[in-house]
């Protein structure tokens, strides 16, 4: 392997790495504020790159569909649990979070479909179908459940997979989609090619690192974020509502999964399926990480960005097992260095 060689690998390593860091970022704040280990992020990201690419063909997406329904079933829900103290002002903001709001982005979607080709306007409509899938997804399955244990959230998180998953099918088929790039733009540096699309990422990565330090350094609802993950109990009697916290959480979840997806859809052909094994990249940096960390979590992604590159390089076949197989020596170490801690009991 010469010297440019190597430096075509850094930069594929460091620009997969890039967006393994979001996705672990992602996974991180889930489980940190909720305790679920958030196995359907890769849904997040098929869904966003895949209703990012269906309006830039022109048609309007199922999930946009999808996201009206899962607001409907929310606003049952939401009536139900609090069947006993139910006023009208409480009623109308239910409607309108869960009901007016995906009904507009429905209708929007519908309305641009094939008359307006704006890519700017297609990005923020696929985030918020993404999002507001994400948002009506934890007040559906997770948040009834959010005092189970983390096994039982575990599962329900492989039952939303499997769901989403064959709704994915449903709706964008089995056939794969592109998309057209951010940006046309090209130029080099030395021997190595730089595509707008590629700056996008490193933009796009870094402008969300530094947007999620500022949100949870310098604001309120980060600040509650930071307190319900160290202590849900101790966050609840000074008067954080978790719920809600558990709400923020998914909704940055998803919008990281949707971005990430479009960041991904003009660069390779994204298939319904897809996002499970991106996700899954995402997930060996975060588990290296601990689920804790999110500086260790970025410097993780990186690590997982530039094996998969030279794995890529020099054994194609295996460039899957030898990404994952970097989870193996981590948990053996933390299980063996880690003392057994009782579950906190809310």
């Amino acid at each position: 392997m010469n010297a440019i060689v190597l430096m075509f690998l850094a930069q594929d390593g460091i620009t997969s790495g890039a967006l393994y860091a979001l996705l672990g970022f992602g996974l991180v704040l889930v489980f940190a504020v909720t305790r679920v280990i958030l196995i359907p992020q890769g849904e997040f990201i098929t869904f966003g790159a895949l209703t990012y690419a269906t309006l830039a063909a022109g048609r309007a997406p199922g999930t946009a569909r999808l996201a009206v329904a899962l607001g409907v079933a929310a606003f049952c829900v939401e009536l139900f649990v609090a069947r006993g103290r139910l006023d009208v002002r409480r009623v109308l903001r239910a409607l309108a979070v869960n009901v007016v709001m995906p009904a507009i982005v429905l209708a929007v979607s519908i309305a641009i479909a094939g008359r307006v080709q704006s890519l700017t306007l297609h990005f923020v409509l696929s985030l918020l179908i993404v999002a507001l899938i994400g948002l009506y997804l934890y007040r559906i399955a997770y948040q009834p459940i959010a005092h189970a244990s983390v096994l039982v959230l575990l599962i329900a998180s492989v039952g939303v997979h499997l769901a989403l998953q064959g709704l994915g099918l449903l709706f964008f088929g089995a056939e794969g989609l592109r998309a057209p790039p951010i940006s046309d733009v090209v130029f080099s540096a030395g021997p190595l090619r730089f595509t707008g699309q590629t700056v996008a990422i490193y933009a796009i990565a870094l402008s969300l690192i530094v947007a999620l330090w500022m949100f949870f350094g310098h604001t309120l609802y980060g600040r509650a974020l930071r307190a319900t993950a160290v202590n849900r109990v101790g966050a609840r009697l000074v008067g954080i509502q978790t719920s809600l916290s558990g709400q923020i959480a998914f909704l940055l979840a998803a919008v990281i999964g949707a971005i990430s997806g479009i960041l991904i859809v003009p660069m390779t052909t994204i298939y319904y399926d897809s996002g499970f094994l991106i996700g899954l990249k995402g997930f060996v940096a975060a588990i290296i990480a601990g689920l804790a960390s999110y500086p260790i979590t970025a410097v993780a992604a990186l690590v997982v960005g530039l094996v998969e590159a030279a794995a890529s390089f020099y054994a194609s076949n295996f460039k899957e097992v030898i990404v994952f197989s970097l989870i193996i020596p981590v948990l053996l170490v933390r299980s063996l260095s880690t003392p057994v801690i009782e579950e906190e009991k809310d």
